[in-house]
C-alpha cells in the first residue's frame, strides 16, 4: 500500500485588519510567516510545505528562509480560497492530502497536523483538531469550541460555550485548532458551496461544511498551549510563551 503524500499550504496576506502585515510581524526574531512554516516542516506530517500570498514582501520572506512559494490571486474570500488554488496547480497534483495549515498558529501541535490527515484517511470530508479547554475560557467568544459524536465526528462548532449543562454539572469542553486536512476532490467541494446561514453568524467557515452535508473529524489531543496571533496583544503573549518555552528552532 503506498504511503499518503502531503501537502501543507500557509495562507498568508496582509490586509488582515487587526494586525496590519501580520505574516511580516517578527516573533522570537523570525517573521511570523517564517516561523509558522518552520513549525508545520518541523511536524514531519508533511512532505511539502508552501507558503501563498499575493503579497511580494510575504513570498521574498518566505523564500529566504527556503520554503516553496506559491502567488495567488489577490480577491480570495479566504485562507481556504487560496489553499484550493495552490493544490489546483499542475506541480501538486500528485499529493493525496492537502493540509491548510493557518498562518497566525506558529504553534500549532505536530499532534494536530499529523491527526487531522489521519481523520482524512479514516473516511472523513475533511479532518482537524482540538485540544482540552479549561471551563473559564469556554466563555470567550475568541475560543472555538467543538463538539464531537461518538463516532469521532463534529456534530458542532461555536464560539459559544458549548456544550451547555444545564443543570450547572461539569462538562468536558474542547477548543478547536485552525488546521484543516481534505482529500483535494474535498477540497474542490468545500470551496464550491455557498456561505450558509449558520457560518454568516458564528463567522466560522467550518460550519459551512457541516451545513452541506460534508463529515469533519477530529483528532482530539492531549491538552496543549496553542497561542493564535490577531492582535498586539496577542503577539505580545505568543513572545512570552515563546520566551518561557524556549527556541524550539536551533538550526
Amino acid at each position: 500500500m503506498s504511503r499518503t503524500r502531503v501537502l501543507g499550504v500557509i495562507p498568508a496576506r496582509l490586509g488582515a485588519q487587526r494586525l496590519p502585515g501580520k505574516p511580516l510581524r517578527i516573533l522570537g526574531g523570525l517573521p511570523l510567516v517564517e516561523r509558522v512554516a518552520r513549525n508545520a516542516r518541523r511536524s514531519g506530517a508533511l512532505d511539502v510545505v508552501v507558503v501563498a500570498t499575493d503579497a511580494e514582501e510575504v513570498a521574498a520572506a518566505a523564500r529566504k528562509a527556503g520554503f516553496a512559494v506559491a502567488l495567488t490571486r489577490a480577491d480570495h474570500p479566504s485562507g481556504t480560497s487560496r489553499v484550493a488554488e495552490v493544490a489546483a496547480l499542475p506541480e501538486y497534483a500528485g499529493f493525496d492530502v492537502v493540509v491548510n495549515v493557518q498562518g497566525d498558529e506558529p504553534f500549532m501541535p505536530a499532534s494536530a497536523i499529523a491527526g487531522s490527515v489521519v481523520q482524512v484517511e479514516r473516511g472523513f470530508d475533511v479532518g482537524t483538531a482540538a485540544v482540552p479547554l479549561d471551563g473559564a475560557r469556554a466563555r470567550d467568544p475568541n475560543v472555538v469550541k467543538v463538539v464531537c459524536g461518538e463516532a469521532g465526528g463534529a456534530l458542532y462548532f461555536s464560539r459559544s460555550a458549548i456544550p451547555f449543562s444545564r443543570d450547572g454539572a461539569p462538562v468536558r469542553y474542547w477548543q478547536h485548532l485552525g488546521v484543516y486536512a481534505y482529500r483535494p476532490a474535498g477540497l474542490r467541494r468545500f470551496v464550491a458551496l455557498p456561505p450558509s446561514e449558520v457560518e454568516d453568524a458564528e463567522k466560522l467557515e467550518q460550519l459551512r461544511a457541516l451545513a452541506h452535508g460534508m463529515t469533519i473529524g477530529v483528532a482530539l489531543l492531549g491538552p496543549a498551549t496553542v497561542e493564535s496571533i490577531d492582535t498586539m496583544e496577542d503577539l505580545e503573549r505568543a513572545e512570552a510563551f515563546l520566551a518561557a518555552q524556549g527556541e524550539p528552532f536551533t538550526a
